[in-house]
């Protein structure tokens, strides 16, 4: 497993004058607030609601990496639709003497134009992959059993949307295997069974600013634990309303 020190990214810095005056991203309250950030543990999750910048970010870091801003390996070069922002621009990523072997950025909400990409390219390498003939869950689980190995820089967006319960259960098995095996991982998530993979880091971009939180003080697993609780006094009280 890496040191802090053997990450193959140990943190970020944003140049803010590389950024219009008038750009969205100034709109943003974590995003604005931040200069820096360091990452110091082998896996990383950042959380938060929608709209508080932190897919933004995530996608910042892959695109300043060198990923496809749509997924994929680095080796990725295709493009649907140009939505990302330009803070990957102002990012400068701080990279440890450690490098990595492989990388993969995969992003539910692009992933049918990944599986298409990974079909033509598995044709290619002569072992194809029909990822359209399996379920969405399935070919997204696939292609991570596939692309994720050791000694790996992996960037993940939301990857329990794809993902039934059990199947995230899953991705942890697959995620601790990497870590053992010298990877790092970046995570943007809503789920309170990925955010409870041991010892990782959980950064927050709720409250106006990027900031460490604790796993039972993250609105997931709050929200969740209070559902399953109390089940049918908070339906209640939300159907009353």
């Amino acid at each position: 497993m890496l040191e802090p020190n053997e990450l193959y990214l140990t943190g970020l810095k944003v140049k803010w004058d590389k950024i219009e005056l008038y750009s969205y991203l100034r709109k943003i309250a974590a995003i604005k607030a931040l200069d820096e950030l360091t990452f110091n543990t082998p896996v990383t999750f950042f959380v938060g609601e929608n709209g508080s910048g932190k897919s933004t970010l995530l996608e910042a870091i892959a695109v300043a990496y060198g990923f496809n801003p749509e997924g994929g390996t680095l080796n990725y070069s295709f493009s649907t639709y140009d939505s990302h922002s330009e803070l990957h621009d102002a990012l400068r990523l701080v990279r440890s003497f450690n490098k990595a072997k492989w990388g993969y950025f995969l992003r539910a909400e692009s992933f049918y134009n990944v599986a298409s990409a990974e079909e033509e390219y598995t044709k290619i390498q002569g072992e194809p992959q029909h990822y359209h003939e399996k379920s969405h869950g399935e070919s997204f689980l696939s292609v991570i059993q596939r692309n994720f190995s050791q000694n790996g820089l992996y960037i993940l967006d939301e990857p329990e949307a794809a993902l039934s319960p059990q199947r995230q259960l899953t991705l942890l098995l697959e995620i601790s295997k990497c870590v053992k095996n010298d990877s790092q991982f970046i995570i943007v998530t809503h789920s309170p069974i990925l955010l409870g993979y041991p010892e990782a880091t959980i950064i927050s971009f709720d409250d106006g600013e990027i900031h460490p939180i604790g796993y039972e003080d993250t609105q997931s697993y709050q929200i969740t634990k209070m559902f399953i609780n109390d089940r049918k006094q908070i339906l209640r009280h939300l159907f009353e309303e």
